[in-house]
Protein backbone atom coordinates (compact mmCIF):
# COMPACT_ATOMS: atom_id res chain seq x y z
CA UNK A 1 0.00 0.00 0.00
CA UNK A 2 1.13 3.63 -0.46
CA UNK A 3 -0.15 7.09 0.40
CA UNK A 4 -0.17 9.85 -2.56
CA UNK A 5 -0.77 13.43 -2.17
CA UNK A 6 -3.03 13.50 -5.85
CA UNK A 7 -2.96 16.72 -7.99
CA UNK A 8 -5.69 17.35 -10.71
CA UNK A 9 -6.79 19.84 -12.63
CA UNK A 10 -11.14 19.59 -12.71
CA UNK A 11 -12.60 19.55 -15.67
CA UNK A 12 -16.33 21.57 -15.87
CA UNK A 13 -18.08 18.75 -14.63
CA UNK A 14 -17.78 18.90 -10.96
CA UNK A 15 -21.13 19.53 -10.25
CA UNK A 16 -22.16 15.93 -11.63
CA UNK A 17 -19.13 14.98 -9.21
CA UNK A 18 -20.65 16.67 -6.38
CA UNK A 19 -24.11 14.54 -7.32
CA UNK A 20 -21.82 11.50 -7.56
CA UNK A 21 -20.50 12.46 -4.34
CA UNK A 22 -23.83 13.01 -2.27
CA UNK A 23 -25.94 10.35 -3.87
CA UNK A 24 -22.98 7.57 -2.16
CA UNK A 25 -22.44 5.98 -5.60
CA UNK A 26 -18.84 6.47 -5.68
CA UNK A 27 -18.64 5.18 -1.65
CA UNK A 28 -19.94 1.62 -3.05
CA UNK A 29 -17.68 1.22 -5.79
CA UNK A 30 -15.18 -1.83 -4.66
CA UNK A 31 -12.72 -2.12 -4.03
CA UNK A 32 -11.68 1.23 -3.37
CA UNK A 33 -14.73 3.23 -3.33
CA UNK A 34 -15.22 4.69 0.53
CA UNK A 35 -11.65 5.53 0.66
CA UNK A 36 -12.19 7.73 -2.83
CA UNK A 37 -15.25 8.89 -1.13
CA UNK A 38 -13.63 10.59 1.74
CA UNK A 39 -10.58 11.47 -0.08
CA UNK A 40 -12.69 13.67 -2.68
CA UNK A 41 -15.18 14.86 -0.15
CA UNK A 42 -11.82 16.24 2.11
CA UNK A 43 -9.99 17.43 -0.98
CA UNK A 44 -8.36 20.92 -1.40
CA UNK A 45 -8.02 23.86 -3.99
CA UNK A 46 -5.06 25.34 -4.74
CA UNK A 47 -4.37 27.51 -7.44
CA UNK A 48 -7.58 25.81 -9.48
CA UNK A 49 -5.72 22.45 -8.88
CA UNK A 50 -7.22 19.87 -6.23
CA UNK A 51 -5.33 18.41 -4.03
CA UNK A 52 -6.53 14.99 -1.95
CA UNK A 53 -4.33 12.44 -0.45
CA UNK A 54 -5.55 8.53 -1.69
CA UNK A 55 -4.13 5.38 -0.42
CA UNK A 56 -3.51 3.16 -3.48
CA UNK A 57 -2.68 -0.68 -4.36
CA UNK A 58 -2.23 -0.44 -8.01
CA UNK A 59 0.62 -0.21 -10.53
CA UNK A 60 0.23 2.43 -11.97
CA UNK A 61 -1.21 4.30 -8.96
CA UNK A 62 -5.18 5.04 -9.23
CA UNK A 63 -5.82 2.48 -11.94
CA UNK A 64 -8.71 1.66 -10.82
CA UNK A 65 -9.70 4.87 -9.53
CA UNK A 66 -9.33 6.97 -12.89
CA UNK A 67 -10.85 4.54 -14.91
CA UNK A 68 -14.21 4.33 -12.74
CA UNK A 69 -14.01 7.95 -11.43
CA UNK A 70 -11.30 10.71 -11.73
CA UNK A 71 -10.40 10.63 -15.76
CA UNK A 72 -14.32 11.93 -15.94
CA UNK A 73 -13.79 14.81 -13.67
CA UNK A 74 -10.14 15.82 -14.02
CA UNK A 75 -7.31 16.47 -16.22
CA UNK A 76 -3.44 16.63 -15.43
CA UNK A 77 -3.57 14.32 -12.77
CA UNK A 78 -0.30 13.38 -11.15
CA UNK A 79 0.52 11.74 -7.45
CA UNK A 80 3.50 12.47 -5.29
CA UNK A 81 4.19 9.58 -2.82
CA UNK A 82 4.18 10.91 0.94
CA UNK A 83 4.59 9.19 4.07
CA UNK A 84 1.27 8.64 5.93
CA UNK A 85 -1.78 9.78 5.44
CA UNK A 86 -1.54 12.25 8.37
CA UNK A 87 1.73 13.89 6.67
CA UNK A 88 -0.62 14.43 3.51
CA UNK A 89 -3.42 16.28 5.04
CA UNK A 90 -1.67 17.97 7.00
CA UNK A 91 0.14 19.30 3.97
CA UNK A 92 -2.50 20.92 2.37
CA UNK A 93 -5.01 21.33 5.61
CA UNK A 94 -4.53 25.37 4.77
CA UNK A 95 -5.96 25.15 1.48
CA UNK A 96 -9.38 26.16 0.53
CA UNK A 97 -12.06 23.18 0.40
CA UNK A 98 -12.87 22.17 -3.51
CA UNK A 99 -16.39 21.94 -2.30
CA UNK A 100 -16.66 25.06 0.06
CA UNK A 101 -20.30 26.52 -0.23
CA UNK A 102 -21.78 23.97 -1.25
CA UNK A 103 -23.18 22.35 1.48
CA UNK A 104 -24.24 26.09 2.71
CA UNK A 105 -26.09 26.52 -1.08
CA UNK A 106 -27.88 23.18 -0.24
CA UNK A 107 -29.03 23.80 3.33
CA UNK A 108 -30.27 27.73 2.49
CA UNK A 109 -32.15 26.36 -0.51
CA UNK A 110 -33.17 23.70 1.50
CA UNK A 111 -34.72 26.04 4.49
CA UNK A 112 -36.44 28.19 1.83
CA UNK A 113 -38.17 24.93 0.38
CA UNK A 114 -39.24 24.05 4.08
CA UNK A 115 -40.41 27.56 4.81
CA UNK A 116 -42.43 27.82 1.66
CA UNK A 117 -43.80 24.75 2.47
CA UNK A 118 -45.35 25.73 5.30
CA UNK A 119 -46.77 28.82 4.39
CA UNK A 120 -50.32 28.49 4.37
CA UNK A 121 -52.59 27.52 1.09
CA UNK A 122 -54.50 29.97 -0.86
CA UNK A 123 -57.29 28.49 -2.31
CA UNK A 124 -57.32 29.51 -5.72
CA UNK A 125 -60.81 31.47 -6.74
CA UNK A 126 -60.55 32.18 -10.30
CA UNK A 127 -62.52 30.09 -12.91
Amino acid sequence: MAIYLVKARPKDLLDSLHKELSSGVISKMRPFGQSLQYSLENARLDSNIALWIEEDYCSPPLAMEREAVLDRYFDDITVEKVRSEEEGWNMIGDKPQLWRGKNKTQSKLSTKLEAAASYPQIENTTR
